[in-house]
């Protein structure tokens, strides 16, 4: 939800410290305050569950980003860092940053760098990045847009077109740092210590790291014993007619592992990130719950049209009509906000 006014953003601040202080509370409830550690927490999973998880929706809902504790820190330049693209490139500012991807602008605002970054791209839609100005059309790169702000330093992924455009920027004389992709949770420390380092901010980028740890321990310590619903990822675009089953490598089997479940499509043998759905396909996969992004989900009419495509009535999930959506801009996104996804879906996808 779209905000204005100075006023309205620092109650909406207050707001995001208040949910922190209430995650540190759940995720000390779920290490085991008596000193018994996750046992307890495994004994009190049902609620926990349920807890982190409403907490965790409520969270997104503010569409905010919850910055490290304490002040801000000061980029200790200039370094020298290896760059995806095989370049090293020496940072020698980080006074006006530009990152290319939403899920690199993310790990910059919580780092506490916010206040130095001038544009963002468009998948970087939390309300912090909201009204800075955007570099992209469509997902191409626009160099001039780029340009025009005068960035200190670019940060990239090797995603990140077309490559004229991320070419003439260097040539200006902008350093330009390219990252790998994060497809999957393993990836997320990495790319957080990449780009911690690249602007001078490692021991930020520790801390950061830390924290996404011990969240992430906590959702996890809520999976209720006993429980490995099989799930499948079905990726759809219903106005473009695109209809895909995900299976090993399609990043929704990394964050379906950690919240405790199966992937259905990975157990059924598809070795590859993604399978168009057939009728066959689906019967053997037999999932028990269908995992979405929202506007998936929309595009093909909600639950009830999903259930009209071929094959899904026939699965558990089907049957039972269990789908769980999550908004498209975060269940990918392995960044910062990840473990949120982790405390929804161990909540969501092991109700009964």
């Amino acid at each position: 939800m779209r905000r204005s006014g100075r006023a309205q953003l620092t109650i909406a601040r207050r707001g995001v410290a208040a949910l922190a202080v209430a995650f540190a509370t759940l995720a000390a409830g779920c290490a085991g305050g008596d000193g018994k550690g996750e046992a307890t927490g495994a004994k009190s999973s049902a609620s926990s569950a349920s807890e982190r998880g409403a907490a965790a929706r409520k969270q997104l809902r503010t569409n905010s980003l919850v910055p490290l504790e304490g002040e801000a820190p000061t980029p200790e330049l200039p370094v020298t860092v290896e760059s995806s693209d095989g370049r090293k490139v020496t940072v020698e500012d980080a006074s006006r940053i530009l990152p290319l991807n939403g899920g690199i602008a993310e790990i910059v605002f919580t780092l506490g760098l916010g206040d130095k970054v001038v544009g963002r791209d468009i998948t970087a839609t939390f309300e912090e990045a909201e009204d800075l100005p955007q570099v992209t059309k469509a997902h191409d790169v626009s160099a001039e847009s780029v340009l025009s702000l005068e960035p200190t330093v670019v940060l990239a992924d090797t995603d990140t077109g077309p490559g004229e455009a991320v070419d003439q920027i260097r040539d200006a004389g902008v350093p330009v740092v390219v990252l790998d992709p994060a497809d999957e949770l393993s990836d997320v420390s990495t790319r957080t210590t990449r780009v911690a380092q690249a602007l001078g901010v490692p021991a930020a980028g520790e801390a950061l790291n830390e924290r996404f740890a011990r969240e992430l321990k906590a959702a996890r310590a809520a999976v209720p014993e006993g429980s490995r619903p099989k799930v499948a990822f079905l990726y759809m675009r219903g106005s473009a007619a695109v209809y895909l089953i995900g299976g090993k490598g399609s990043g929704a089997d990394s964050l379906i592992d950690a919240a405790g479940a199966e992937d259905a499509g990975v157990a059924a043998g598809l070795d590859k990130p993604f399978t168009p759905i057939t009728s066959e396909a689906l019967v053997k996969a037999q999932p028990e719950v269908i995992l979405m992004m929202s506007k998936g989900l929309e595009s093909v009419g909600g639950v009830d049209g999903l259930v009209d495509i071929p094959g899904i009535r026939e699965t558990p999930a089907g049957m039972d009509r269990r789908v769980v959506d999550l908004e498209d801009g975060v269940l990918l996104s392995f960044g910062p906000r990840t473990p949120l996804v982790i405390d929804i879906l161990v909540d969501r996808l092991h109700r009964g």
